[in-house]
């Protein structure tokens, strides 16, 4: 009776052990499938995985892998070997050409069974001599970065499914942060800007990379220089490809780092290809959420380049801008650039004290929860702050960072970007679309041009995208 316990015990473990490898086996194959940096040049079919895809199916194999594995050099060298080994591109041709290639365990059984595509070797050879070679370019780059360690997690290398829902903390993640951390360590040491996710829209390719530094690296001053790099040959291997629009996210176009882009582009005057802040865009998604009857706003973040943009734009509708700054001199210079009859809707403020009895309040500088504590009942806090503020008032409301969802054609998205909705982008994002898709020829760096600030959204509302904010919801 023991015995037959203990061995009723290892029965369960063995299955439990087979279908923990057998997890681990689709974790590694969805991982190499959607490493693109490696693999993008041995796809199969190029219009990537979308969310619908990923929701139908969590598991992953050989040969469901969108991407070659094995070399053809293996086959020259040991041709029967091609005939016990089935690949992605076998798999493949079974499903876009129904009569063939059944026995997708053993391509030897087609062959004795006269059902095997003739077309299996040579598509196979076709695609596996790509690796190395530049692929199609893309019309598009989003030059992002990593927020932090936790974050780091949520792509689709890593986790699909996970990466394919907005982010948020998770217990399960916990026990990954020590080796994340540590290929945090490695990447600052060694690694290069990479591919990280795709997509299609009308035809153009748009690609994001990933500067391998986190959020926190930003701050460090000895690291300032190599992140600049780190950008900068971004940059110059887009104008080499060929890509027609760069742009520049959240820390990337830092003012202090590198004058939202302005470093690049008096560097290089040659580049072809267009460097994007997209600040504009988030501007216009910030400006476009207040109700027009709003008289009084208060702006914290003043004399940043968003800050200033706003604060500019109001006082031409004749709103009257409550800007937050201790630099008198700042202050100054953003007020001589108003036109003379609205210089006196501006008003320098040094406390939150003054915002007592303002209910719109816009956050461009974080915020703490006894900061907010000034505002009054009912306000409403817009902000284009990262990371956002917490939103500790229960009798306030809280308003969504700048984004927009692309437009209902946009093909083979199957990852979030951060915390934003399926589909849905950050403003900056977006803006850089908009500026490849409506052909722009200049660059949008440094201050932003107020007068464009409509002229961009007309733009982006033309093309389909539309504004997420919870205001406009």
């Amino acid at each position: 009776m023991y015995e037959d316990n203990i061995l009723k015990d290892l029965w369960c473990i063995h299955i439990l052990l087979i279908c923990t490898l057998r997890g681990f086996i689709h974790q590694l194959w969805s991982s190499y499938n959607n490493m693109f940096f490696l693999t993008r040049n041995r796809w199969i079919k190029q219009q990537g995985v979308d969310f619908k895809q990923i929701d139908d199916e969590w598991d992953w194999c050989l040969g469901h892998s969108n991407a070659e594995v094995v070399p053809h050099e293996v086959f020259n060298k040991l041709p029967l070997l091609r005939y016990f080994i089935y690949t992605p591109t076998y798999h493949s041709l079974h499903h876009t050409e129904m009569e063939t290639n059944f026995c997708l365990f053993m391509p030897l059984f087609d062959a004795l069974g006269n059902t095997l595509n003739t077309k299996s070797f040579e598509l196979h050879k076709r695609i596996t001599s790509n690796s190395g070679k530049n692929g199609r370019v893309p019309d598009f780059v989003f030059l992002a970065h990593v927020v932090d360690i936790m974050s780091a997690m949520h792509t689709p290398f890593a986790l699909r499914s996970f990466a394919s829902t907005p982010f948020c903390m998770r217990m399960f993640l916990l026990p990954f942060w020590p080796l994340t951390f540590m290929i945090m360590l490695v990447m600052w040491g060694w690694s290069k800007t990479f591919l990280v996710s795709f997509y299609n829209l009308r035809g153009r390719l748009h690609q994001t990379w990933v500067v391998p530094r986190f959020g926190f690296q930003y701050f460090l001053p000895f690291a300032t220089k190599g992140i600049n790099k780190h950008i900068e040959e971004a940059i110059l291997r887009a104008d080499r490809l060929g890509v027609k629009v760069i742009s520049l996210a959240a820390l990337n176009k830092n003012e202090a780092l590198n004058g939202g882009g302005t470093l690049f582009v008096n560097k290089h005057p040659e580049l072809k290809v267009r460097v994007v802040h997209g600040n504009t865009l988030t501007a216009a998604v910030i400006l476009n959420e207040f109700s027009k009857d709003v008289k009084e706003v208060f702006l914290t973040g003043a004399t940043s380049k968003l800050g200033r943009a706003t604060a500019l734009y109001l006082c031409r509708k004749r709103v009257r801008v409550l800007m937050l700054t201790s630099s008198t001199e700042r202050f100054q210079k953003i007020l001589k650039e108003a036109p003379v009859d609205c210089q006196n809707y501006l008003v320098q403020v040094t406390k939150y004290q003054a915002a007592q009895n303002c209910k719109t309040w816009i956050v461009g500088k974080w915020i703490t929860p006894w900061e907010q504590s000034w505002a009054p009942s009912g306000t409403h806090f817009h902000q284009f702050v990262v990371p956002p503020i917490l939103p500790i008032r229960r009798d306030c409301t809280y308003g969504d960072l700048a984004a927009m969802r692309l437009p209902p054609d946009v093909e083979g998205l199957g990852s979030c970007e951060y915390t934003m909705e399926r589909g849905v982008v950050h403003a900056c994002h977006a803006g850089g679309v908009v500026h490849q898709l409506e052909g722009w020829s200049h660059h949008e760096v440094g201050a932003i041009d107020v007068d464009r600030i409509d002229l961009v959204w007309e733009a982006a509302l033309k093309l389909g995208l539309k504004p997420v904010s919870s205001v406009n919801n």
